[in-house]
C-alpha cells in the first residue's frame, strides 16, 4: 500500500514519551501536566448521580444547556463580557479539540497564520493539515514575553490568524493589559482572527490578573476563547473544554466540530453545570496553585537548578546550565533514568527544536510526590 503521510514530519508527543519513560523507569513524573490528586467529591457524586438518573445518551452538539448558561455567567463575572449561551458557546471533548476546530474551520490553504512559540504541540501539526502558511514569533528570552514589534512586521494581507496562549504552556507567562492593547491595535482594521488559548485562565499568582481577550471588546468579535474544565477541576481524563466566539465565528465553528465529535460527555457536562455554581472552585485556585509552586520552589532552593518566573499555569521552569551542558532533549532523557525524575525538554515547543537549556516541571502534584522529586532533583 502506497501511503502518502499528510503528517510526515509529526511524531509523538513529547508529552507520551515521556511519560512512558517515566513508567518504565520508575521515575516521578514531573513531565505530563495533570494533576495527581484528586477532584473535589461533589464533582464525582454529580457525575455519578447524573449517569444513575439516565443521563447518558447524546448532549445538544453545542453542550447541554444549563452548562452553557453557568459558562455564560462566569464569562460576565470574571471579564465583564455578557455572552450568548445558545449562540456563542460550544463545549467540546477538551482544548485541544476546540483549537483543532477553531483552526480548521477558518484557516485555508495558502493562509498565514502567526504561531508564537514555545507553543502547545497541537498548534503546528493542525496548522499543517489546513494547508497554512505558519510564520512563528519567538518569545524573548528568558523573559518569555511578546516582541509585538516582531508581530507587526510579520502581519500581511495573508494574514488570517494570530495563535495566543496566556497563561502561557510551557513557560508560565502572561499577557497584560497593555500586551492585549498592543494587539488590538495591530489586527484593527482587519480581517484577522484571534485564536486566544487560556486552559490556565484561572491560575494566575501574585496577585496578577488573567487578561483574557474578552475584556477587550474589539479583541472580543474578533477571536475564539479556549478553555477547559479539566485545568480548572483538576479532571484532564475528563476531556471537556469548551469555546467562545461572536455567533458569526461560531457557526463555522460548529460546522466542523459537528463532524469531529459531535457531542462531549454527557454526565460530565451535567456534573460541570452543578459545581459551577459554587463559584469558590475557580475562585481559590489561584492561591491552591501558588501554594504549590512556592513549595516547590523552596524545596528547590538548594539545587544547581536556576527556576525561572512563573506567573501562572502550573508550570516551572528552569535552566540546568550550571549541571550539564547536554541538549536538553537527552537531559531530560539521562534525568529520568539516572534521577528518576521525568521532565519535558522545552525544545519541544519549538518547530526548530530551540535550545536554551531550559526544562519543565509540573508541579501539579500532592506535596509528597514534590517533596521526592525535590530530594531527587537536590542530589542532581
Amino acid at each position: 500500500m502506497n501511503l502518502r503521510s499528510k503528517l510526515p514530519h509529526t511524531r509523538t508527543t513529547i508529552f507520551t514519551v515521556m511519560s512512558q519513560m517515566a513508567h518504565d523507569y520508575k521515575a516521578i513524573n514531573l513531565a505530563q501536566g495533570f494533576p495527581n490528586f484528586p477532584p473535589a467529591s461533589e464533582l464525582l457524586d454529580a457525575a455519578a448521580n447524573a449517569m444513575q438518573r439516565g443521563l447518558n445518551q447524546y448532549a445538544p452538539m453545542a453542550g447541554y444547556l444549563p452548562l452553557r448558561e453557568r459558562i455564560a455567567e462566569k464569562i460576565e463575572e470574571c471579564y465583564g463580557r455578557r455572552v450568548n449561551a445558545e449562540t456563542e458557546i460550544t463545549v467540546t471533548p477538551g482544548g485541544t479539540a476546540a483549537l483543532f476546530a477553531a483552526m480548521m474551520a477558518t484557516v485555508h490553504a495558502g493562509d498565514e497564520v502567526m504561531v508564537i512559540e514555545p507553543c502547545y504541540d497541537s498548534y503546528l501539526p493542525t496548522l499543517e493539515l489546513c494547508g497554512a502558511v505558519v510564520k512563528r514569533i519567538s518569545l524573548t528570552f528568558p523573559q518569555y514575553e511578546v516582541n509585538w514589534d516582531a508581530v507587526q512586521q510579520s502581519v500581511s494581507a495573508k494574514t488570517r490568524m494570530i495563535v495566543l496562549n496566556t497563561p502561557h504552556n510551557p513557560t508560565g507567562s502572561i499577557l497584560r493589559k497593555a500586551d492585549m492593547e498592543r494587539l488590538a491595535a495591530i489586527v484593527r482594521n482587519t480581517d484577522i482572527i484571534i485564536l486566544s488559548d487560556e486552559v490556565y485562565e484561572h491560575i494566575t499568582f501574585d496577585g496578577e490578573q488573567h487578561e483574557s481577550v474578552l475584556r477587550t471588546p474589539e479583541l472580543t468579535e474578533r477571536s475564539f476563547v479556549i478553555s477547559s474544565f479539566g485545568k480548572t477541576f483538576h479532571v484532564t481524563g475528563w476531556k471537556t473544554g469548551y469555546c467562545v466566539a461572536p455567533a458569526e465565528l461560531m457557526r463555522e465553528f460548529r460546522k466542523v466540530y459537528q463532524f469531529m465529535n459531535f457531542a462531549s460527555f454527557t454526565p460530565a457536562q451535567v456534573a460541570f453545570a452543578e459545581v459551577l455554581a459554587h463559584k469558590a472552585h475557580y475562585q481559590t485556585l489561584p492561591e491552591f496553585y501558588q501554594a504549590k509552586r512556592d513549595y516547590f520552589r523552596k524545596l528547590m532552593a538548594d539545587s544547581r537548578f536556576e527556576l525561572l518566573p512563573s506567573h501562572g499555569s502550573y508550570f516551572q521552569l528552569a535552566r540546568y546550565s550550571a549541571l550539564s551542558d547536554m541538549n536538553d532533549s537527552d537531559f531530560a532523557v539521562w534525568l529520568t533514568q539516572t534521577h528518576g525524575v521525568a521532565v519535558i525538554p522545552v525544545s519541544a515547543f519549538y518547530a526548530d527544536s530551540t535550545d536554551n537549556h531550559v526544562i519543565r516541571f509540573c508541579f501539579a502534584k500532592t506535596e509528597e510526590t514534590l517533596e521526592r522529586a525535590a530530594d531527587a532533583l537536590c542530589k542532581v
